[in-house]
């Protein structure tokens, strides 16, 4: 394993992958993942997400901090809390959330994901 640091941009190619029908609430958006780091344990992951716009339902088995890059998001829990969040915010979606995410205006964010073992 190497122990140099890890840039989170250059050229790493998008996984591009389509919602499950079952999830999908609005839209049809197109989501993309550049994965730039994976530590050895499988847990912990880096990288850059982005997506058009769209609303699904989401539920978290990881923890993961977003910290938006472009665009616009809404997330809402299924007890109804809403949290927007624009260029430059930061936050956590901690394990065991459900809800729905929605892209308002097209988005990219930095993500670092990390998920237990169960």
């Amino acid at each position: 394993m190497s122990l140099a640091i890890v840039r989170l941009d250059g050229p790493v190619e998008p996984e591009l992958s389509e919602l499950p029908a079952d999830r999908l609430i609005a839209g049809a958006p197109e989501v993309q993942v550049r994965n730039f780091f994976t530590d050895p344990s499988q847990q912990f992951f880096a990288g850059r997400w982005s997506a058009t716009r769209g609303k699904w339902r989401v539920r978290y088995t990881e923890n993961e901090l977003c910290v938006m890059t472009s665009g616009r998001v809404t997330i809402e829990s299924v007890t109804g809390e809403r949290s927007s969040f624009g260029p430059g915010e930061a936050f956590v979606v901690p394990a065991g959330f459900a809800g729905t995410w929605e892209v308002v205006e097209d988005c990219s964010k930095i993500y670092a994901v990390f998920e237990a073992r169960r």
